[in-house]
């Protein structure tokens, strides 16, 4: 099989143009169809294809999901991409590039429903399914062809389509022989993708692109390797992987493996969550310590919607700093009881980022909780400090403020000294 039909399954001609069983110009042509089998599987525009669904009026507008003026936006279908709009873009700036762009402020449960009904589909083709978000997942289709009397890739083809017939959706599809390129090959093709590369074509393909297109590879960490002489992926390549690990460390080992399209790791099936976090790469280096509170309080308001939208709270928050040579510090701090609150994350991680701004440039900033217990468990009365029931009681009100007329609706703390 060097050939078939996404739409009817059927084996085609290395060279036809069309489906000869049913006419369909999806084709899926590649030699090693036949054996690979871990996938990436990542949902097209996740958020607004749901909405899209359960309002067909907005099927051909420009649509935006995301925050008021002071946010920013959480997607955009590719209609609004087609402006210049992008996820994390600020919503000041993509009302300008769209003004006539519908928006739409996130729903969380909406968008949990269906993330579970995809991942249902998942499992019906194999337990080895890791997700990696509400949208997307690695899958390792190995072994499964007996069960379901076809090649992995035929039966991603069959899922695809089951996504879209039952739940609504489109999904684009990565195929390789591991996570790394499955990952890649997944956005080459979107929407409604399906594309393949093997790892014997992978240092080809990687060898001209920018550094920058190695996953976890940002612009901070881009300029750094660029100074060093490391501007496309060809130069990782002709690099001596012991010269990488000494300037970068356990991070130069990783560069070096995935420059050349190697990657290990297994595709875990899903385990109990342990943490919820969440964090971000700055576009420059930042010291000042206000600047990374203010970036603190945001992923603190961030890791707490997380939290109750999991129905869960936490009793260890976590700080996580990454300086410009790429090194990593960790602190924690244990609370009397869980929380889901922003606040008593953000004050946590306060503290513990006092006692790290020491003058030193960061790239990224992260924080996050874990020791999880169920949401009865969070933030219980304190007959000393009345205080605590009064900031539950607020927090919670502006949650369904914002749940009802947007993030924009309710700014607080630090969001108020942005410019």
């Amino acid at each position: 099989m060097a050939a078939f039909c996404r739409d009817c399954l059927e084996d085609v001609p290395e060279r036809a143009a069309r489906c000869p069983a049913c006419g369909s110009p999806r084709l899926v042509r590649h030699p090693d169809l036949a054996r690979l089998a871990i996938a990436h599987v990542d949902c097209d525009a996740f958020y607004a294809a749901v909405e899209k669904r359960d309002d067909p009026s907005l099927r051909d507008k420009p649509l935006i999901i995301g925050g008021g003026k002071r946010g920013v936006v959480s997607t955009a279908c590719y209609i609004a991409r087609t402006f210049g709009i992008k996820s994390a873009m600020p919503m000041f700036q993509a009302k300008k590039l769209c003004p006539h762009a519908t928006v739409l402020p996130p729903d969380m449960a909406k968008y949990a429903r269906a993330g579970r009904e995809v991942r249902a589909l998942m499992l019906d083709l194999t337990p080895l399914v890791e997700p990696l978000s509400i949208d997307e997942a690695f899958l390792d289709l190995s072994g499964t062809e007996r069960l379901h009397g076809r090649a992995p890739a035929k039966s991603l083809a069959a899922f695809a389509r089951r996504v879209e017939d039952e739940i609504g959706i489109t999904v684009s599809i990565g195929l390789s022989e591991n996570k790394f390129l499955a990952k890649l090959a997944s956005d080459l093709d979107k929407p409604r993708g399906f594309s393949v590369l093997s790892r014997r074509e992978a240092p080809a393909f990687l060898a001209p692109r920018p550094v920058t297109f190695i996953w976890g590879v940002g612009k901070a960490t881009g300029a750094a390797l660029a100074r060093e002489g490391f501007r496309v992926i060809a130069d990782l390549q002709r690099a001596d992987e012991t010269d990488l690990i000494r300037r970068f460390g356990a991070e130069g080992q990783r560069l070096a493996r995935l420059a050349r399209g190697e990657d290990s790791r297994e595709v875990s099936p899903e385990r109990e969550t342990k943490s919820v976090s969440a964090e971000t790469t700055f576009e420059g280096d930042i010291a000042a310590f206000r600047e990374l509170e203010r970036t603190l309080w945001y992923l603190s308001e961030k890791v707490s919607a997380r939290l109750k939208a999991k129905e869960l709270a936490g009793s260890t928050v976590n700080l996580k700093l990454k300086s410009t040579d790429f090194r990593i510090r960790t602190r924690a701090q244990s609370l009397p009881a869980p929380t889901q609150l922003a606040a008593k994350i953000f004050s946590i991680g306060r503290e513990l980022l006092e006692r790290e701004a020491d003058g030193t440039k960061f790239r990224l900033i992260g924080i996050g909780v874990s020791s999880l217990a169920s949401p009865q468990d969070a933030d219980p009365a304190d007959l000393v400090d009345r205080r605590g029931a009064r900031d539950k009681a607020a927090e919670h009100a502006v949650d369904r403020l914002r749940a009802k007329f947007g993030r924009a609706a309710v700014v607080k703390g630090l969001a108020l000294d942005e410019d």
